[in-house]
């Protein structure tokens, strides 16, 4: 049995204000931006400061705090006035990511429902904020623990191969596709990982070979397009990633480039699992059709560094995210149970049983 050491908490509320691992420095760099202000952290999400669905929700959820603290009055009713502002702001930074939104609404439904002054609306958000902050964290336990229990059973040391970062960078710790290679690598049970580059930004080159080297998990980087042929050569025993949307019938967007690469661990008989908190399915979406796409900045195709790496007159095109379609995931690993994608809707029972 193998014991990770060094932990990595991305978001973490210290002396008053948002401590915020700086995700656009590393690996080269481990430094952290203090946040104070609730446009401050729409332009951390904003700029991937802090990126991952579920780290993206717990930053939401601090910022919707510091925009109710900067609100001067002790009238409730303009209070949650202003309050549906600083929501307006957050929504606006990830379009993609429904944690982001769930997160916002949970702090909203708090402020209407807490009774008392202002003050005690603040310190209810304050409260609530911190609480989804560890909430996540054992949920990515839990969904850690519950992959182990549909790892292939042989070989006994798999080698999973997983797409951009769903680590501790992109949760509140230890992850959701990492938090599963995190669990095998306790138990034993993991070879490898493969990391995807993930181009156009790189997550998987910088962010998850950066925390694999941090707890000593062996870690191989490719480039999106050798996975096809990585798998040819059997070197993939099953695919894990994470998802920043699920629809109700199991479509999931994630970074763009997971579509494809279900489709050739398809074509290999390999599995292919989400692994995601039950906070990311967005019920009220029927399919992946209604999932909005961001779509970024053409900089990060035609731009290296300060290197322009393209000639003048080539057009761009950036989305940020894919769906993958259910019939290409084998399962959706949750912190309630393993379930295949037409069965969410069961998780969903069971959350509230």
């Amino acid at each position: 049995m193998n014991s990770s050491t060094n932990q990595v908490y991305p978001v973490i509320w210290h002396n008053n204000s948002v401590s915020l691992i700086d995700q656009t420095r590393l690996p080269n760099e481990y430094a952290f931006v203090e946040i104070h202000r609730c446009s401050d952290m729409a332009q951390a999400i904003k700029t991937m400061i802090v990126r991952g669905a579920p780290a993206i929700g717990v930053a939401a959820a601090y910022g919707m705090y510091l925009g109710a603290r900067e609100i001067e009055t002790s009238d409730r009713n303009q209070f949650l006035t202003e309050l549906e502002k600083v929501a307006q702001l957050l929504r606006t930074t990830r379009p993609t990511a429904v944690n982001l939104f769930w997160a916002i609404s949970r702090m909203l439904k708090i402020a209407y429902e807490t009774l008392g002054t202002v003050e005690d609306i603040k310190q209810t958000l304050l409260n609530t904020a911190r609480s989804i902050n560890a909430e996540d964290l054992q949920t990515c336990y839990a969904i850690g623990d519950n992959g182990l229990r549909v790892l292939p059973q042989t070989p006994e040391k798999l080698t999973i191969l997983t797409h951009c970062n769903a680590g501790a960078l992109a949760t509140a710790g230890y992850g959701t596709a990492l938090g599963v290679v995190r669990s095998a690598f306790r138990e034993g049970r993991l070879a490898r990982v493969f990391a995807d580059e993930t181009r156009p930004r790189l997550q998987g080159a910088k962010l998850t070979t950066w925390e694999c080297v941090q707890e000593g998990i062996p870690v191989t980087l490719i480039t999106d397009s050798m996975a096809a042929h990585c798998m040819k050569q059997g070197l993939i025993d099953l695919v894990v990633v994470g998802a920043d949307r699920i629809a109700a019938n199991g479509d999931a967007a994630n970074k763009i480039g997971t579509y494809s690469l279900a489709l050739v661990a398809k074509a290999h008989n390999i599995p292919f699992y989400v692994a995601a908190p039950l906070s990311t399915v967005d019920f009220s979406l029927s399919d992946g059709n209604e999932i909005p796409i961001e779509e970024r900045n053409p900089e990060e195709i035609y731009q290296i560094g300060e290197t322009i790496i393209t000639p003048t007159g080539a057009e761009f095109y950036n989305p940020a995210f894919d769906v993958t379609p259910a019939q290409l995931i084998t399962a959706i690993i949750t912190e309630n149970g393993v379930f295949a994608p037409g069965e969410l809707a069961k998780s969903r029972i069971k959350q509230f049983a």
